[in-house]
């Protein structure tokens, strides 16, 4: 039985290639399909209908899907790590982004239980990488065990990279501050990339994108190593702990659930007085930092947590 269930990609395993004609030379007799590699892009956003697209391409080169929801910090650190090792690796592996809030069927034939959750496909079959955050030095050693799977399987192919430029946009500079706290938190120095934002924010006190990252920032370090599932079963058990509950306010949006991170935290507000009740407001607004104010569900939360507080 395959691991994908109703999306099954088994059944998507790649055509065979035309046999050449007698005789035939030059790029149509090359094992990438073009003398200069693949003509694919480096990174694409995947559907449950663009899976054949990738099955197709994972029989010349490996495909890394990596799941991730926008709503999840933890996911889009990995998407933006996995595209810059993309780049490094030189069109050896496609980087295909699965949005799972935009397509939970494929997220959930792939048996995504938390995100980020890397996957590869070789030859339209899948190899289980990586479920939760991983440092870019353990990517970098499934990814070297990937293409050495992949060579052993005859999946030898590299894509295009003009071709890849051409159809990708082209990425911001990175800012000084950002290089620094990105630097930090691959050293996983959680203080140091906080302190980074502490001393923009002090130079800078309106820029609000700043006050955001330093709130993402603090909740990576608070779930660093932890499992999310775990957490929201001990905030379940002690329904009284306002430490465990604000785990689990921290586990339920890891996990990419908005509506439950903000339901555990207005609850510990509403549980608790004085000191405490302080200390989960101010988290509660954290949590609308990290999620955005424009969220519908964050403005649903604030009306409820001004109900709570007056």
């Amino acid at each position: 039985m395959s691991m994908f269930g109703a999306v099954d990609l088994s059944s998507l395993a790649p055509r065979p290639a035309a046999s050449p004609a007698p005789g035939a030379t030059g790029p149509q007799a090359s094992p990438t399909g073009q003398a200069g590699g693949i003509p694919a892009p480096l990174i694409v956003d995947i559907d449950a209908q663009s899976l054949r697209d990738i099955a197709e391409i994972s029989s010349q080169v490996p495909v890394v899907i990596i799941c991730h929801s926008p709503r999840s910090e933890a996911s889009a650190q990995a998407v933006a790590m996995l595209g810059r090792l993309a780049e490094e690796y030189a069109g050896r592996f496609e980087l295909a982004r699965l949005d799972v809030d935009a397509a939970p069927e494929v997220a959930q034939a792939l048996g995504v239980q938390a995100v980020p959750t890397c996957v590869a496909l070789l030859a339209g079959q899948p190899v289980p990488l990586a479920q939760g955050a991983a440092s870019e030095e353990q990517t970098r050693s499934l990814l070297d065990q990937l293409l050495q799977v992949a060579a052993a399987n005859g999946v030898t192919g590299r894509l295009a990279l003009e071709d890849a430029a051409a159809d990708e946009p082209e990425e911001p500079a990175e800012t000084e501050v950002e290089r620094a706290a990105r630097e930090a938190i691959e050293k996983g120095d959680w203080a140091g990339a906080e302190a980074v934002y502490d001393h923009a924010i002090a130079n800078s006190p309106a820029d609000q994108d700043l006050k955001v990252a330093r709130a993402q920032v603090r909740m990576l370090a608070r779930m660093d190593g932890q499992d999310p599932v775990a957490l929201l079963a001990a905030a379940d058990a002690a329904t009284t702990d306002l430490d465990a509950a604000l785990a689990g306010a921290d586990a339920a949006l890891a996990l990419g659930d908005v509506e439950g991170c903000l339901a555990r935290a207005l609850d510990a507000v509403a549980r608790h007085s004085g000191d405490e009740r302080e200390t989960a407001r101010l988290r509660l607004l954290e949590l609308f930092e990290i999620i955005g104010s424009s969220a519908p569900e964050v403005q649903s939360a604030r009306r409820r947590l001004a109900t709570i507080l007056y």
